[in-house]
């Protein structure tokens, strides 16, 4: 009976272990191709769905060089969309969202706001937008998979990724779950 006992608890930690390292390289080997091309070893970080009211509207992830977030390492964010929105209204939502964050430079935020309006499309449920933040700060921005356009302006890519990634941001649960912490 004990014999038997060992054997079963063996082989659940055995199929435990196997499930962890299964689930491990599942998530290692679903980094997007132009991730890892600006992101070296990207791992997920964290993922998180964001809801609005009881709508799900994004369902977030987060990757970095080896799984480890650094806000001056490049990095990605995938928003894989679960609803239809308006482009122009994602990019002025950004700019809303900056600017609760502090940033009090209209001409600036009405100039971020028009060339975040020429990248982001509008979207269907099912459509991604990735933003990179590259290793020389420049932010780029993937929409299902091909590249729409790079922001060359380190004070927008800081802005921009601080909406998620900032302790000031105004989603702390999801902020909590994309780092991990």
């Amino acid at each position: 009976m004990f014999k038997r006992r060992y054997t079963t608890f063996n082989l659940v930690i055995a199929l435990g272990i196997s499930l962890l390292v299964l689930s491990k390289n599942v998530l290692a080997q679903s980094v997007p191709d132009y991730v890892t091309k600006q992101v070296p070893e990207a791992q997920v970080v964290g993922n998180a769905m964001f809801t609005y009211m009881f709508w799900d509207v994004y369902d977030a992830t987060l990757y970095a060089p080896k799984g480890l977030w650094q806000s001056d390492a490049p990095f990605a964010l995938k928003l894989d969309y679960q609803r239809s929105l308006d482009g122009k209204k994602i990019a002025q939502r950004s700019v809303d969202e900056m600017r609760k964050q502090g940033i009090s430079d209209e001409a600036m935020l009405s100039e971020w706001r028009d060339k975040m309006a020429s990248l982001f499309p509008d979207v269907e449920d099912g459509d991604v937008i990735t933003g990179v933040a590259t290793s020389n700060q420049a932010s780029e921005f993937y929409i299902n998979g091909e590249l729409a356009g790079t922001i060359e302006d380190t004070n927008f890519t800081q802005s921009f990724f601080d909406i998620w990634l900032s302790e000031k941001t105004s989603e702390p649960k999801l902020r909590k779950a994309l780092l991990q912490k």
